[in-house]
C-alpha cells in the first residue's frame, strides 16, 4: 500500500472482537476469562484490511481473536505521543511484544512545522481544517488521529519499500503498533546513546548512508533524521519516528528535507570522530530520483 492511497482511504474500528458462529465455535473449549487490569482484548481483529500492515503478516505476530493486550509499561515519552511496551498473548501462552504509540492532542504536542511537512498532504475535509486551526476539542483528537494515520502509512510505505523500520501493525484511532525493537523488554538503543566513536561508526553509517539511499528511491525523505530516530539493534540500524515523512515529488520544500537529514546525520558522525562529507553523500542520494 502506497503513503497516499492509504491516507486516501477510510477507517472504521471497534474494540469488540468478532463473534464467530456457533458452528465454529462446537467441539471446541474456549478460555472465558476476561481481560483483567492493565489488559484489552486484542484490537487486531475488529482491525479493517486498510488498517493492518502490508501482507504477508509476519509469523511471529499474534493474530488471535482469543489474545489480549497487556500494558507493561512506558517506553519513551516525547513531545508529541508516547510509546508503551504491550505483550500480545493468549492467556498462558507465548505471544509478541509491541510498541504502541499513542499520539496526544495538539494542546500537549510540538508540531510547530507541521505546516512544512503537510505540503501535498493536507486534510481532506475543510471541517476538519476549521476544527483544527480553531484547536476545538473535536480538532484536537482529528489532529492527533491525523498524524497517527500519517505515521502508520508511511511506515507501510518505507516497509514495502525495503527500508528498515518497525513492521507497522496496525493503527486504531490515535494509537500506532509496530514491531517492538529491544532485547527482551528492553528496547534497543538510539545510536546517539550508543558509545561508538571514530571506526567503529563505519558500518552504522553505510547503514545510515544505504537507509537514506533507499528513502530517496522511493521518492521520500524522512524530514526530521538524526541520531536520535535510528535504533542500533543487534548490529542493524532501524529508522523510526516517520510521522513528518516528506514527498519529494509533492512537497516543494522535499529537496530541503532530505539536505537536512543528510547534513543532520553526517555532522553527528563527524563529532563522534568518523570522517565524512556530507555534500558528497547528499550528491549520491538525490541521483536516486533520475
Amino acid at each position: 500500500m502506497s503513503f497516499e492511497s492509504f491516507l486516501d482511504s477510510s477507517s472504521i474500528s471497534s474494540s469488540r472482537p468478532f463473534v464467530f458462529d456457533d458452528d465454529v465455535l462446537a467441539g471446541h473449549a474456549f478460555d472465558q476469562r476476561e481481560p483483567g487490569p492493565d489488559q484489552r482484548w486484542s484490537t487486531w481483529p475488529a482491525a479493517s484490511p486498510t488498517e493492518r500492515g502490508p501482507l504477508p503478516h509476519p509469523s511471529w505476530l499474534e493474530t488471535s481473536a482469543a489474545a489480549f493486550d497487556t500494558e507493561l509499561g512506558i517506553v519513551k515519552t516525547g513531545k508529541e505521543a508516547d510509546v508503551f511496551l504491550i505483550e500480545r498473548a493468549i492467556p498462558d501462552q507465548a505471544g509478541c511484544l509491541l510498541a504502541a504509540k499513542r499520539y496526544r492532542g495538539v494542546e500537549t504536542s510540538d508540531f510547530h512545522r507541521s505546516g512544512q511537512y503537510e505540503e501535498g498532504r493536507r486534510l481532506r475535509r475543510s471541517r476538519d481544517v476549521r476544527a483544527v486551526e480553531k484547536k476545538s476539542a473535536y480538532g484536537r483528537s482529528v489532529s492527533a488521529g491525523h498524524w497517527a494515520g500519517s505515521e502508520f502509512a508511511a511506515l507501510c510505505a518505507a516497509y514495502e519499500a525495503g527500508i528498515p523500520v518497525p513492521y507497522p501493525v496496525q493503527v486504531s484511532g490515535t494509537e500506532v503498533l509496530l514491531e517492538f525493537i529491544g532485547q527482551g523488554r528492553q528496547a534497543a538503543p538510539r545510536l546517539a546513546q550508543t558509545r561508538l566513536r571514530g571506526p567503529e561508526l563505519a558500518d552504522p553509517f553505510d547503514q545510515v548512508r544505504a537507509l537514506l539511499i533507499a528513502f530517496a528511491r522511493a521518492g521520500l525523505a524522512h524530514g526530521d533524521l538524526s541520531a536520535y530516530n535510528l535504533l542500533l539493534h543487534q548490529g542493524r540500524v532501524v529508522v523510526i519516528d516517520l510521522p513528518q515523512i516528506v514527498d519529494l515529488a509533492a512537497n516543494p520544500a522535499g529537496a530541503d528535507f532530505l539536505h537536512r537529514d543528510v547534513l543532520n546525520v553526517c555532522t553527528w558522525f563527524q563529532r563522534r570522530g568518523l570522517e565524512v562529507d556530507a555534500e558528497e553523500v547528499f550528491a549520491d542520494v538525490i541521483a536516486q530520483l533520475w
